[in-house]
């Protein structure tokens, strides 16, 4: 006789997955609010507290206002006078006596070059010289003999014309050795590089041991109290610029803007960026070196509208800004978002509209 066994459970295997889900759901409807009460959320905007007036308070009405839409082109402060110190033959550097940074007068010796070889190209010329010389004196003597002899009809035509025309070659080669020897000498002189003004060392571009060669440098050296910006700027802005013409110059480096003047420009524009080069005079300014970068700025497009806001009027909540919206004797805090800043008024791009009134100075509220 065959017994049949059955499990201990007989709860079948799906409901507790089924639990889980009801359990699930309402937990979903307790949030929403559909169960556990008459009290509902209705959807919309909530007001944002508001505060009265303070006494006292300088307000503004909001209006449009004129701004110019600058634009900035970037430059490089370059000295007026400035040169490369360069050796004008081949020679090699025997010592650079300056270093980057340093201050040199006039005159003053920059490197010597080797010069054996230009001494005996000097020595070799002066020899010369010597002999050119030498020969020139003998036809002379001759000269004159032939012409003492021909006047006493005691030579003849011939040989006096013979005589002439070798002194005067002889003359001509004595002249052309002297020459020879003085460019000898000059290039002589040109072993030793001196400073051709007063100025301050830029960069040391060769060492003592490189091959000297002519156009290639061995120093730069620039005049550090006379400055100019020289940036490029596209066509269309630089058609409105003119020579003597006063332009804002801005430095971030320092955080300062100054005003410059329109010193040159460049006669033509360039085909490839279709840019104009532009030279700005700079006042004398605390700081500010050759090589640094500095920005030129231009209203280079037409003059537009734009709603204008004291930045005083502005409060930071972090990357955030707003101002205090007057409506009546109450206030309001309203974000805003803003553009660019013209001197002490800031462009507001969106948040405010024209003849709203807002404190003047709510950026500076606790």
């Amino acid at each position: 006789m065959m017994t049949e066994h059955f499990s201990e459970s007989t709860s079948p295997r799906w409901l507790i997955p089924a639990a889980a889900i009801t359990a699930l759901l309402l937990v979903i409807l307790f949030a929403l609010g559909i169960l556990g009460g008459d009290k509902k959320t209705e959807p919309g905007n909530t007001s944002l507290p508001e505060s009265s007036l303070p006494a006292g308070a300088q307000t503004l009405k909001v209006g449009t206002q004129t701004a110019e839409n600058n634009l900035s082109w970037q430059g490089v402060v370059k000295s007026r006078l400035a040169a490369k110190i360069a050796p004008k033959l081949n020679a090699r550097i025997l010592e650079i006596a300056v270093h980057p940074g340093d201050k040199v007068k006039q005159g003053q010796v920059i490197a010597r070059l080797d010069d054996r070889d230009l001494r005996a190209a000097y020595n070799a010329a002066s020899a010369g010289q010597a002999a050119a010389q030498a020969q020139a004196a003998q036809a002379n003597a001759e000269e004159k003999r032939i012409i003492d002899l021909y006047n006493k009809q005691a030579a003849t035509r011939q040989n006096y014309e013979a005589v002439l025309a070798q002194a005067q070659s002889a003359r001509a080669m004595a002249n052309q050795a002297a020459s020879s020897a003085q460019q000898s000498k000059v290039m002589l002189g040109e072993n030793v590089l001196y400073a051709p003004f007063d100025g301050v060392v830029g960069e040391r571009l060769q060492e003592p041991g490189d091959m000297g060669l002519p156009n290639q440098a061995i120093v730069t050296l620039h005049k550090p109290d006379d400055l100019r910006l020289e940036a490029s700027v596209a066509s269309h802005c630089a058609a409105s610029i003119k020579l003597g013409m006063e332009v804002n110059v801005r430095f971030d480096t320092l955080q300062q803007s100054v005003t410059g003047t329109i010193d040159e420009m460049a006669p033509e524009i360039d085909p490839q960026t279709r840019t104009q080069d532009i030279k700005v005079k700079l006042p004398k300014i605390e700081g500010l070196q050759h090589g640094q970068f500095g920005w030129l700025e231009l209203g280079c497009e037409t003059a537009q509208q734009a709603l204008m806001i004291p930045a005083a009027a502005i409060l930071h909540y972090g990357q955030l800004e707003a101002v205090k919206v007057i409506d009546g004797e109450r206030l309001s805090t309203r974000h805003i978002r803003t553009g660019k800043t013209y001197g002490g008024q800031v462009e507001v791009l969106s948040g405010l509209y024209e003849g709203e009134s807002i404190l003047s100075d709510g950026g500076q509220l606790p």
